[in-house]
């Protein structure tokens, strides 16, 4: 009997999104691999989550989320009806592609409806669009500086732009996302996950351009990776074709509680923000102390390039010593190691280590 495959041809062929690891809870390790936030949650947060009712668990929960969507217009002055919120902004990256981007015709031809971005950047924007499928354009990235030109020529459905980027750390100009927005037919999907690390924000395009959708996380400065919660902030009208694609419950009741008392807590979270600023101003400085050039990052990560280029062997090496680090192995960044800002402790750790392996190697 020949063998036929379960899955549609795109999920056939594409790659998996790999996700930096993950040790087991309780393993001894330094983790600065994926941007975790080094410092606890709220206590406000973790004070919800004590006093769990079983109610909440019996119900489903709210499908709009509408208490966090209450406490986001609070804190960052947004209407509350221009939010969506997601299962992490994974979710609505995954929604915005399901509502406006297509792949192939039954002919063979290529429908107008593309995925567009510049790269590198956030990769999981090349997995969601294969999983769609759909047509994607990726805009080479050349010294960070956004290719506005190149961006409006692909006519992308939706362009996504991460702004702080990631791997690089760099935040894009205003003006430069005003005129991409202004030029393009499609949706500009503005990609705050470190915004709470970062000297100024997009947040007010959405009200000027219809087309804007600036989505963030709960993940990175709101210590609740582990919660799974992200949102989007957008005109009415583009959210409307959203609301239709997202599922009826996607957010659940303990999310949605948890998540809108760190939300309300802006006071913590944005000192511990300011600790990760100052521990990055210092990480930046040693790494270049010790050959290391780093680009100038307004996330809570660095993109060191090795003074040997020996990027992967001390990644390895490091992860030897119990110091996840992450590394990409793809093109422009072989020579570099992307570095969560842990605790000023666990910076000093991971640059000892770099002293001695580098000395191994003169």
């Amino acid at each position: 009997m020949l063998s036929m495959s379960y899955f549609r041809p795109a999920i056939d062929a594409m790659t998996g999104y790999i996700p930096g690891e993950q040790p087991k809870p309780g393993t001894k390790i330094i983790k600065l691999n994926t941007n975790e936030n080094p410092y606890p949650p709220s206590p406000k947060a973790m004070e919800v989550l004590r006093s769990l009712d079983s109610e909440w668990l019996r119900r489903y929960p709210d499908p709009f989320a509408k208490e966090f969507c209450q406490a986001v217009s609070d804190a960052l002055g947004v209407p509350a009806d221009w939010v969506i919120v997601g299962n992490g902004s994974d979710e609505i990256l995954n929604v915005l592609i399901r509502s406006c981007a297509e792949g192939s015709d039954a002919c063979g031809g290529l429908r107008q409806r593309k995925v567009v971005y510049p790269m590198p950047t956030y990769v999981l924007y090349r997995t969601l669009a294969a999983m769609q499928p759909a047509s994607v354009v990726e805009v080479p990235y050349g010294n960070f500086q956004l290719p506005i030109e190149d961006l409006v020529a692909a006519n992308g459905a939706i362009t996504f732009i991460a702004s702080p980027n990631s791997p690089s750390g760099h935040s894009v100009p205003l003006d430069d996302l005003r005129e991409l927005a202004q030029r393009v037919s499609g949706i500009v999907a503005i990609d705050e996950a470190y915004a709470d690390f970062a000297e100024y924000t997009a947040l007010p395009l959405v009200q000027e351009f219809e087309n804007v959708i600036v989505l963030r996380t709960m993940s990175k400065g709101y210590s609740l990776a582990g919660l799974r919660m992200g949102f989007g902030i957008a005109n009415p009208k583009l959210l409307a074709g959203l609301f239709k694609v997202k599922d009826s419950y996607n957010i659940d009741a303990i999310a949605i509680a948890v998540g809108t008392a760190a939300m309300r807590d802006q006071a913590y979270k944005n000192a511990c923000a300011d600790k990760v600023k100052i521990s990055r101003a210092k990480l930046t400085v040693d790494l270049k102390n010790l050959g290391w050039r780093v680009l100038d990052s307004q996330g809570n990560f660095v993109l060191a390039t090795s003074p040997e280029g020996n990027a992967e062997s001390l990644y390895l090496a490091l992860k030897e010593r119990g110091i996840l680090v992450r590394y990409f192995k793809q093109p422009g960044l072989e020579d570099k190691l992307r570095i969560t800002v842990g605790t000023n402790e666990q910076n000093q750790t991971l640059i000892e280590a770099l002293v001695s392996l580098m000395n191994k190697n003169t």
